[in-house]
């Protein structure tokens, strides 16, 4: 069979993969373009090219290593784990959640090298679905993804918010914080973020590289302080401290329950596939970069969880600090100053800002995506690309905007805050276990898959397998709340945000989104 690239005119026997790229000229043909490759990609999914490709792998893998932040999830996210499985806990779910992730990242890094197109998962459960699901299912994928990124912005923008508060307390004992600070910080770095992804969008891929050196160098900065000035607890006893602090009356489902804040720090590793029309020879780079993520982050996020854990010392005094932040207080314990701690506590800061920046740039992506195949309201306006600036800034602005309303909120009732902006985690959970099921069903039924510059071959459907029981439990678990029987500003509304969302994305396909919602495969040659 002979394929033929679209604008060069060039034609290639047999595998359609296999092209002449003796030349520089052949490998790149222009940043608006992209590789052939890209070109061969967009000409099959039916998606014209609007945006420029000025990723490439190291920039790519800048931006996921930045925006997953899993050594700095380990310091920030693990109350959860410090009340249900201690710092044995923590650490062992820590290890089972990365192998667990790895083969999930793994499973839609082919997947996103058969389809790199900014739409995701959304994308390949249209092409890999049964013909009488693919549209349903891909529309409320869709909606899960598009509002899990969006609360996304708003809960790292409050990430980054907490932890600036907590740092004025430790250096003012005497400030009393109020929800309207936070909302007030909150709104100010999502300003920046909506700045920075409009003004500056062309140096995105630059800035990426210099916070990805910044990520890997204040690694260091925090690790070796710890390392030198802190007091050491037990080894044995750090990794064979397992409690039931939320009272569940099993150890082992106290710690499934503090698989929280593992999966915190693995969660969006789909973040460089909804860059994927920005990046440059797609197809092979995409799935390196994904998988690259996963590996130097969870290394590294282990280090940094073992190194928190054995310096943690008493827990209860550690969950108990005024600046509400437990790592402010170990990194005050360790060091004895507050300039230490401030500066080390800065790092964090900076990186959890750049982390929003990273999430406003995926989950404007994901909306315009979403958008251009007709999934929202207002679809002509919010795929919109501004010519001049290759930049879809309707839907920065629009994300810029969800996320200001959303933290309005937190000034009536953190609580009813909580409540939105626990979506994220299981909306995004949902959309990979229903990716994957559908490229497993192909394998299962023998149906042939599109193809890749990067396949698991005979390995595809037991990694596949695996991946979708693991996202399956971490999936359940994360409806948890932190104790058992808790009062109601203790319970992880997660369910109830999570279903009224996916109760509102049926009802509006059923009235609308089913007459103007075609799905991706729709627009795909079938001639490939």
């Amino acid at each position: 069979m002979a394929s033929v690239f679209p604008e060069t005119g060039k034609t290639a026997q047999g595998d359609p993969y296999e092209v002449d790229d003796g030349s520089e000229e052949n490998e790149v043909i222009a940043e608006k373009k992209g590789t052939e490759f890209d070109q061969r990609d967009m000409h099959r999914m039916g998606k014209v090219q609007e945006l420029r490709r000025n990723f490439r792998f190291v920039t790519i893998f800048g931006f996921t290593m930045v925006l997953m932040a899993t050594w700095e999830a380990q310091l920030s996210a693990n109350v959860f784990g410090l009340i249900n499985g201690g710092t044995g806990g923590l650490i062992w779910m820590y290890i089972g959640t990365f192998f667990g992730f790895l083969a999930a990242i793994i499973s839609m890094a082919e997947m996103a090298s058969m389809a790199p197109t900014t739409g995701g998962q959304y994308h390949w459960v249209s092409e890999f679905a049964p013909a009488s699901a693919q549209k349903f299912l891909s529309y409320i994928v869709g909606w899960l993804c598009v509002l899990g990124w969006q609360v996304g912005n708003t809960s790292i923008a409050f990430l980054s918010s907490q932890q600036i508060q907590g740092l004025v307390i430790l250096n003012n004992p005497n400030y009393v914080p109020q929800r309207w600070h936070l909302t007030l910080m909150v709104i100010a770095v999502m300003t920046f973020c909506q700045l920075f992804n409009t003004f500056l969008a062309r140096k995105l891929p630059l800035v990426e590289g210099i916070v990805l050196i910044l990520h890997i160098c204040g690694f260091f900065a925090i690790l070796i302080p710890l390392w030198v000035l802190g007091e050491r607890s037990d080894s044995k006893e750090v990794f064979t401290t397992f409690t039931d602090g939320g009272g569940w009356g099993s150890t082992g489902l106290s710690c499934l329950v503090g698989m929280l804040s593992p999966i915190f720090s693995f969660i969006g590793p789909d973040s460089a596939t909804h860059m994927s029309e920005e990046l440059r020879d797609a197809s092979k780079t995409l799935p390196r970069a994904m998988i690259a993520t996963a590996i130097f982050n969870g290394a590294m996020g282990f280090v940094m969880l073992v190194t928190f854990c054995m310096m943690v010392g008493n827990v209860e005094d550690i969950l108990g600090t005024p600046t509400g932040q437990p790592f402010i207080q170990v990194f005050y314990n360790a060091t004895g100053s507050k300039g230490g701690a401030s500066a080390m506590t800065a790092i964090m800061i900076t990186m959890a800002t750049f982390g929003c920046v990273t999430n406003v740039a995926t989950s404007s992506r994901q909306v315009w995506a979403f958008a251009r195949d007709q999934g929202l309201p207002f679809s002509a306006w919010l795929a919109y690309v501004r010519p001049g600036w290759d930049l879809p800034l309707n839907s920065v602005m629009i994300s810029y905007i969800i996320a200001v309303l959303l933290s309005l909120i937190n000034i009536g009732s953190t609580v009813a805050f909580n409540i939105v902006t626990s979506l994220g985690t299981g909306a995004l959970l949902s959309s990979y276990i229903v990716s994957i099921s559908c490229v497993t069903l192909k394998r299962l039924r023998g149906e042939q898959l599109l193809p890749c510059r990067f396949s698991l071959g005979r390995f595809g459907l037991a990694i596949n397998i695996f991946s979708v029981l693991f996202l399956t439990l971490a999936f359940i678990m994360t409806f948890f709340p932190t104790t058992k029987n808790p009062e109601p500003n203790n319970m992880n509304w997660n369910i109830l945000v999570y279903g009224v969302v996916v109760v509102f994305s049926i009802i509006y396909f059923v009235l609308r989104g089913r007459h103007r919602y075609a799905g991706p495969v729709e627009y795909t040659k079938k001639d490939w």
